[in-house]
């Protein structure tokens, strides 16, 4: 979530460091932006609209994850998902999700299950919060509102507690493929094409099936540097293309006290460490690809966590893909005794390793594919 802004002065008065300084300048400016962005908004008729995203929990707690912004009223429609459904079709092109204004420490109702929970989101409208509960593992509807905004509808997903399997994956380059070198990648993706123009990775969502399958119980989370505002499109991409539903943990693009833009590596690590606090019992498989960062991050967390890794792997890109990402990784992955890596360039490769690993049941084969 994006930080409060920080006072002018510095150790009282004293002369500002040249890193204090590039801080306060960056959230000015963006502090700036979203003024301007909320007056044209108002001045325009928008309205508070919650944005909902995919959460999940344990039968004591739920992660709640959405985005408040403000978009065009709806005129007609009518019921708890009317309100909905024009940000998340705009969320097609792309553009609009970055230019909707975001409504800044929103005051949030979250009904789960007749209770009612008030929360706050942050200066960017991203809404993230841990909220005790008490329900049964499985797939759960809950309810959020902000304001004068409709009440939407959210999926959460209740990790059981004896679950002991799971899945982190990356998603640009590993479940989808965009042909772009690796500086205009975000902007392409968020600014002009939809879900349709993605290409998915070849046998990868069959891989994933088969590991549902195989472990039933086991959650898939979906680890991206991509930008909370991207997530309706990522969304789609994935359901029209069979992924198995899971929660999505992004980022936000805006800056943090010392930096002008956050850094997705951080974004990874820390993502990685909380799923470990969160979910001791679970040992996950974790899948990326070999253009630059993943298998350098996958390692650490691996060292610091033994027990929370089954395994890791990794897609090998191709040889245009490797040059359009910036390169392969420039660094082999640090020694994880006892964890295995597999590498293949494609999902059928992964698979046929994995049934050798016995992560997937031999028996277990793809509805695709008979």
């Amino acid at each position: 979530m994006k930080p409060r802004a920080l006072s002018d002065s510095v150790d009282g008065g004293s002369p500002t460091p040249p890193s204090a300084a590039r801080r306060h300048l960056a959230l000015r400016l963006d502090d700036g932006w979203l003024r301007f962005q909320t007056r044209l908004a108002i001045r325009r008729g928008r309205v508070e609209t919650v944005i909902p995203y995919t959460g999940y929990g344990t039968t004591s707690w739920v992660r709640v994850l959405a985005r408040i912004v403000r978009s065009e009223p709806r005129d007609t429609g009518s019921g708890p998902q009317a309100g909905a459904l024009k940000p998340l079709k705009d969320g097609m092109r792309g553009w609009r999700n970055f230019t909707s204004a975001p409504v800044a420490h929103a005051a949030v109702r979250v009904i789960i299950a007749g209770t009612v929970h008030d929360v706050e989101a942050d200066r960017g409208g991203v809404v993230d919060a841990r909220i005790p509960v008490a329900l049964d593992a499985g797939w759960h509807t809950i309810t959020i509102e902000s304001g004068g905004s409709r009440i939407v509808e959210a999926p959460v997903q209740i990790i059981a507690d004896d679950t002991d399997f799971g899945v982190v994956s990356d998603i640009d380059d590993t479940v989808m493929v965009t042909a772009l070198p690796r500086p205009f990648l975000a902007a392409w993706n968020t600014f002009v094409l939809d879900e349709h123009a993605r290409t998915p990775t070849p046998g990868m969502a069959v891989l994933y099936e088969r590991i549902v399958r195989t472990v039933p119980s086991a959650p898939v989370v979906y680890l991206s540097t991509g930008a909370w505002n991207v997530a309706p499109t990522l969304s789609r991409f994935l359901s029209r293309n069979l992924y198995p539903a899971g929660p999505k943990l992004l980022t936000d693009w805006g800056p943090t006290p010392d930096r002008w833009f956050r850094s997705g590596q951080e974004h990874k690590r820390t993502s990685l460490e909380r799923l470990a606090a969160e979910f001791p019992g679970i040992k996950w498989l974790l899948v990326g690809d070999d253009g630059q960062h993943d298998e350098a991050i996958y390692a650490e967390f691996a060292q610091r966590h033994p027990q929370n890794v089954r395994a890791i792997a990794i897609r090998q890109l191709s040889a245009s893909e490797a040059v359009l990402a910036g390169g392969r990784s420039k660094s082999a992955a640090q020694p994880t005794p006892g964890i295995p890596w597999i590498y293949s360039p494609d999902g059928a490769g992964m698979s046929a390793q994995l049934e050798q690993l016995g992560i997937i049941r031999r028996s277990v084969r793809s509805s695709a594919v008979g």
